[in-house]
C-alpha cells in the first residue's frame, strides 16, 4: 500500500505502482516512475504477466530548448517521458531515468520532478514511486517538502519519515539535497555550488573512460555571439556591464565572470609546508592567501581539453600565449585548496575588464 505523505501526495514502489496501473485507484489519479528506465516495459520486465497499455505524450531530451552545457546529463539522453497509462489509459504518467547509484546525477532532474508533482497535486493526487520505495522516490519527495515547505534537509526528512519510516536516500542524493538547500531550494546553475558539483561529475566521467561531449563545454566567450534585430535597436538598454578576464598579450576575452568556479582558499604556504623545518612561530599566519590563478569552467577555445588529453597547457586561442594549465586529476592553487579536475588560468597572464 503507498504511504500518504501529505495532501494528494503518496509515496511507494513498483508493485504499489503495478496495483494503480493495473486495477485503477479510487484517489491516485497521477504516477511518478523514478525508475532506471522510462519505458513501460519495465513493468513487464519485473514481472512476467504484467502488461500495461500506455499512449505516449510527449518525451523531453537532454538539451530541448535549454542551455544544456550547463547541466550534467549528457546531450540527447531522455530527461523524461509523459503518457497515459494503466486501466483505460486514465492515468498520467511521467517517468524519469534515474539509478540507485551514489554517483547519479539527481539535481538536474529535480525541477521536471517537483514541478510534475506541484501539477498533480492541483488536477488529483499523486504517487511517487521508484522500485523498492526507499531512496530515490524518497529523494525527490523530500527536495518537495523542502522547497514548498521551506524546511531543511534534515526536517524534510524527518518529516518524511513519520509517514513512511522506511524511506533512505543513497549518501549521493543526501549530499545533493543539501546543494539544494544551500542555493534556496533551487538549482541553480549559476550558482559556485553547482558549477563545483558539475565539474566533479565531468571529473567522474573522465575518470570512467567517458569521453566528455564538448557540448558540454562552455561557449567560447571571445567568439562574437549573434545579435537579435531587437538588441540591435537598443545595444545597451537595461545590460550590465559583465567582468571578462583578457589575453594580457592580444586582449582576446577568454572568459567571462559567470564562467569562473570559485573555491575555498586553503592556507596557503602551510599547505606545502609538510616535512619542511621552517624558522620563525609557526602559528603566525596571515588570515587570507591570495590565489594567484582563476579556475573556470572548461570552455570551447581549450583545444587540448576538446582533444581529450589528461593534462596540458591552455594558450590563447589567437596569440597562442600561454594562460595556464589544465589537468582533470587536479591542481593545487596557491592559497593550498586542491581544485578537481582544474582548468586554470594565471592571473598574471590575463587582465580583468568589462564587455
Amino acid at each position: 500500500m503507498p504511504y500518504l505523505v501529505r495532501e494528494n501526495l503518496f509515496i511507494g514502489n513498483i508493485s504499489d505502482a503495478a496495483e494503480v496501473l493495473q486495477n485503477g485507484s479510487s484517489e491516485i489519479t497521477h504516477i511518478l516512475s523514478v525508475l532506471s528506465s522510462v519505458s513501460i516495459s519495465f513493468f513487464t520486465e519485473w514481472r512476467s504477466g504484467v502488461v500495461i497499455p500506455a499512449k505516449e505524450i510527449k518525451k523531453v531530451c537532454v538539451g530541448d530548448g535549454e542551455d544544456e552545457w550547463r547541466s550534467c546529463l549528457a546531450a540527447n539522453k531522455v530527461l523524461y517521458g509523459l503518457e497515459y497509462a494503466g486501466k483505460d489509459l486514465k492515468l498520467v504518467r511521467m517517468a524519469v531515468p534515474i539509478r540507485d547509484m551514489e554517483s547519479e546525477d539527481l539535481l538536474d532532474y529535480l525541477d521536471v520532478c517537483l514541478d510534475f508533482i506541484e501539477k498533480s497535486r492541483k488536477e488529483g493526487a499523486v504517487l511517487v514511486h521508484c522500485f523498492a520505495g526507499v531512496s530515490r522516490s524518497a529523494a525527490i519527495i523530500t527536495a518537495y517538502l523542502m522547497k514548498t515547505e521551506q524546511l531543511s534537509l534534515e526536517d524534510a526528512l524527518e518529516s518524511l519519515r513519520r509517514s513512511c519510516e522506511s524511506v533512505c536516500p543513497n549518501d549521493g542524493f543526501l549530499e545533493q539535497l543539501k546543494m539544494f538547500e544551500e542555493m534556496g531550494f533551487k538549482v541553480d546553475h549559476a550558482s559556485p555550488i553547482y558549477k563545483r558539483f558539475r565539474l566533479k561529475v565531468l571529473g567522474e566521467f573522465y575518470n570512467r573512460g567517458e569521453k566528455i561531449d564538448s557540448s558540454k563545454f562552455g561557449a567560447d566567450p571571445g567568439v562574437p555571439t549573434q545579435i537579435s534585430s531587437e538588441e540591435e535597436a537598443s545595444p545597451n538598454e537595461g545590460k550590465k556591464a559583465i567582468p571578462a578576464y583578457r589575453c594580457k598579450k592580444c586582449r582576446r576575452v577568454v572568459a567571462l565572470q559567470e564562467n569562473v568556479v570559485d573555491h575555498v582558499p586553503g592556507e596557503g604556504e602551510t599547505s606545502f609546508a609538510w616535512g619542511k623545518q621552517k624558522s620563525g612561530n609557526p602559528f603566525n599566519k596571515s588570515d587570507e592567501s591570495e590565489c594567484s590563478s582563476l579556475f573556470v569552467e572548461p570552455l570551447k577555445w581549450m583545444t587540448g581539453v576538446e582533444e581529450g588529453a589528461l593534462e596540458g597547457k591552455l594558450s590563447c586561442a589567437h596569440c597562442e600565449a600561454r594562460l595556464g594549465y589544465f589537468n582533470w586529476s587536479g591542481i593545487q592553487c596557491s592559497c593550498g585548496s586542491w581544485i578537481t579536475p582544474a582548468f586554470q588560468l594565471h592571473k598574471s597572464r590575463v587582465d580583468v575588464s568589462t564587455v
